[in-house]
């Protein structure tokens, strides 16, 4: 089939409505919510019943194990059943997920035990639908979508700890659990009911392309791209596996410490939630940006610069430098924080196609969900044995280090035709 392509300006191609929708869908799912909140919301629960942030700490990782282990499952879901039909059930059960913490009792295994439903529960509500949908929709302007639809991320991260701390102020925890949890219900269930699976759907191409054809009347053919079995016994897959690792442990540790971090240094709690909205208005823009010069540059390149902006963040806060450097400090990780989340989709859809993309991410996202399970962990008993954050933060960076050196052997794009045939 030969095929010739134009651009049409005709109208706004429909790709980017479903760019905002999923944003609006991202903005108040378990990535953004959970990962922006945690250190917010928690932080009460252990004063009141006297936990260590070790002890808290893990209930963080214990959700992002049981999210990583979901993670290849409910990419499967997707790649088969299709995005809406996880999408929807799974912010319904993620809403009531946190609505549960409002009854959280006293013992440490309650609170583990919510954490874990969370992350089981909220796994469908995160990236890799979306991410899977995005995909279909573009390619040549894949990376800016993707960090468009992250401005949702982006811009919860900035709000929501700020509206955490506000409601635990006004209400108090338990009433703060229970308000979030009604918002997501509000604001992203029927949105999600909007999403189209891809272009072919409705007759388009990937990008708002107009191509002619010279063979008609064939259905769209499959996706290109590798199992993901072939992923997995790939060396490229590792490498990215690991370089993600490394930095998730040091900058995940770093945004779910940061606010104890600096408010150990003697910063009010208010200008601390400050930082970490912030942090979250890095994010957004780490994603954004990252995301556009992904379609011009190498994608791997543009990672490791942003990278290297989130370990000169842990340096500052490594040397312990007070004032406004601690708000540079969480702008640099929270640039990091954005950009990698932002490279693993580009990357596996470049790498490995989207024939299995969801199941591949969810894979991949396993490296991200280990830093998670590692670093604030890690954090908390440095912190609990040493009374300080300083030798942790030292290891961190190094963890970033080699991370970007990993990033820096993965080698050129594979060449995959796409397989989104629009209906005749």
């Amino acid at each position: 089939m030969m095929l010739a392509s134009r651009r049409t300006g005709e109208k706004v191609f429909f790709g980017w409505w479903i760019v905002l929708v999923s944003g609006i869908g991202l903005f108040m799912g378990y990535g953004a919510i959970y990962n922006y909140t945690f250190g917010v919301l928690t932080g009460p629960i252990g004063r009141e019943f006297d936990w260590s942030r070790f002890a808290v700490s893990l209930g963080y990782s214990l959700s992002l194990v049981a999210y990583s282990v979901v993670a290849p499952f409910v990419g499967k879901l997707v790649d088969s059943w299709g995005a809406r039909w996880v999408i929807v059930p799974s912010l319904v059960l993620f809403a009531a997920g946190l609505m549960g913490f409002s009854f959280l009792s006293a013992n440490l295994w309650h609170f583990y035990a919510l954490n874990i439903a969370l992350g089981v529960l909220g796994c469908g509500s995160a990236i890799v639908p979306y991410s899977k949908v995005i995909s279909h929709w573009f390619d040549r302007r894949r990376g800016l979508a993707l960090g468009l639809a992250s401005i949702g991320v982006g811009v919860s991260s900035f709000m929501m700890p700020s509206v955490a701390f506000a409601l635990i102020s006004d209400a108090g925890w338990r009433a703060a659990y229970l308000w979030i949890g009604l918002m997501v219900l509000v604001v992203t269930v029927p949105v999600g009911l909007f999403l189209k699976e891809n272009p072919a759907m409705l007759g388009l191409w990937p990008d708002g392309d107009v191509r002619s054809q010279s063979v008609g009347g064939k259905a769209p053919s499959a996706a290109p791209g590798m199992t993901g079995w072939e992923a997995l016994q790939s060396r490229t897959f590792w490498l990215l596996f690991a370089a993600v690792l490394f930095v998730a442990m040091s900058v995940i540790g770093c945004l779910i410490q940061l606010v104890p971090i600096l408010t150990e240094r003697g910063i009010s709690q208010r200008a601390a939630a400050f930082a970490a909205s912030l942090l979250g208005g890095a994010v957004m823009t780490g994603r954004i940006v990252s995301g556009l010069l992904m379609d011009r540059f190498f994608a791997p390149t543009v990672a490791m610069v942003f990278f290297a902006c989130a370990g000169l963040g842990v340096f500052v806060l490594w040397t312990g430098a007070g004032g406004a450097w601690v708000f540079v400090a969480a702008f640099l990780v929270g640039l990091g924080v954005g950009a990698e989340g932002e490279t693993i989709a580009y990357l596996v859809s470049r790498y490995f196609g989207l024939r299995a993309f969801s199941e591949i991410y969810g894979y991949a996202l396993i490296s991200f969900a280990m830093g998670g399970v590692i670093g604030p962990p890690l954090m908390g008993i440095a912190f609990d044995i040493s009374g300080s954050y300083s030798q942790v933060l030292g290891a961190l960076l190094v963890s970033v280090v080699v991370g970007l050196t990993l990033m820096r052997k993965l080698g050129p794009y594979p060449k995959w035709e796409t397989g989104d045939v629009p209906l005749s």
